[in-house]
Order: structure tokens, then C-alpha cells, then sequence
């Protein structure tokens, strides 16, 4: 599994439905929303990292059609060297992201660990775990509640792009 294979997928299927691409090969992960009305909206991966496209997909999941007018959805980003307080913050944003990221990876059998984005800052080991156990917790919620639609759109295809390959995948709207 590559990441130009979740590109195809997505592109030809719920990011088609929703006038959205995704791209690989960034330095950094951007959303740029549409410029104009007939443009689509990109999501940018860094370089071909199959997790980075993955999470990028799961936070597009969560951005409702307000935030998906906005770059990056409209929301902060503190760079690595995170506070403690500046890293709760974070935790509390990305726990529904990384949830979905979470069923992502499950639905494509790879690995999946929680990303807490901070290598030269302060967390401690039990505020990792926390936060493993939020994000495992808010999956099962999901799974057990319902995604959104296009969330449960984007896993039906992962799901049948490792089942039966890309070229069998259902990219209905």
C-alpha cells in the first residue's frame, strides 16, 4: 500500500463528490480551500508519507463545509516545542482527527500510533497514554455511533482498496 494509492482512491471517489484533491509531496500539511467557487480544494501530505495522507484525510473528515471554506480549516497550529498547557490544547483538538486516522489505519491493516506532534517539547509518558486511550476510546464511540458520511465513505473505500485493490474500489458519491 502506497500513498499514491489512497490519492487515487480519494480523488476519484469522496474527494470528487466534495471538489477536493489530495496531493502529495509537501514539506508541510495544508488544507487550501477553494479560491473561487469552481475551484477544488487540496489537501497537502508531506512528501509521499501514506500516514501523513491518512491524518490529513481524517481532519477533513471532521471539518464541517464552514471550515472547509477556510485555509487549514481555520484553526491555530503551534509548532513543535509545545507547552504543557499548549500541548493539552492539542490533544483536546486532535483526539477526534486521530480517532478517525485510527479506523483508517485499521481499515487498511497498518499500524497505527498516536501522534502527540511535540518532539522537542515537554509530555509526559501518562499524558501520552491519556491520550492513546482518548483516541482509542473515541474510535469504538464512532464505530458504534456512526461516522459522518464521509468519513464512512472514505473507510468503505480503504477498506475495499486493501481487500480487492485499487482498481476495484466503488467511488460512488
Amino acid at each position: 500500500m502506497i500513498a499514491a494509492d489512497i490519492e487515487n482512491v480519494f480523488n476519484t471517489g469522496v474527494g470528487h463528490c466534495h471538489d477536493t484533491v489530495l496531493r502529495g509531496g509537501a514539506s508541510e500539511p495544508f488544507y487550501q480551500a477553494p479560491k473561487a467557487k469552481d475551484c477544488l480544494a487540496t489537501i497537502w501530505y508531506r512528501a509521499d508519507y501514506l500516514r501523513s495522507a491518512l491524518h490529513e484525510l481524517a481532519h477533513w473528515c471532521v471539518a464541517g463545509l464552514a471550515r472547509r471554506q477556510q485555509d487549514d480549516y481555520g484553526y491555530w497550529y503551534s509548532p513543535d516545542g509545545r507547552s504543557p498547557e499548549q500541548q493539552r490544547a492539542f490533544f483536546q483538538v486532535e483526539a477526534r482527527p486521530q480517532a478517525i486516522e485510527r479506523l483508517f489505519c485499521e481499515a487498511l491493516a497498518i499500524p497505527f500510533e498516536v501522534s502527540v506532534d511535540n518532539l522537542n517539547g515537554v509530555c509526559a509518558d501518562s499524558d501520552i497514554k491519556a491520550f492513546d486511550a482518548e483516541v482509542e476510546r473515541l474510535a469504538a464511540q464512532l464505530l458504534e455511533h456512526g461516522l459522518s458520511s464521509r468519513a464512512q465513505n472514505l473507510l468503505d473505500d480503504l477498506r475495499a482498496l486493501r481487500i480487492y485493490g485499487p482498481r476495484a474500489v466503488c467511488n460512488a458519491c
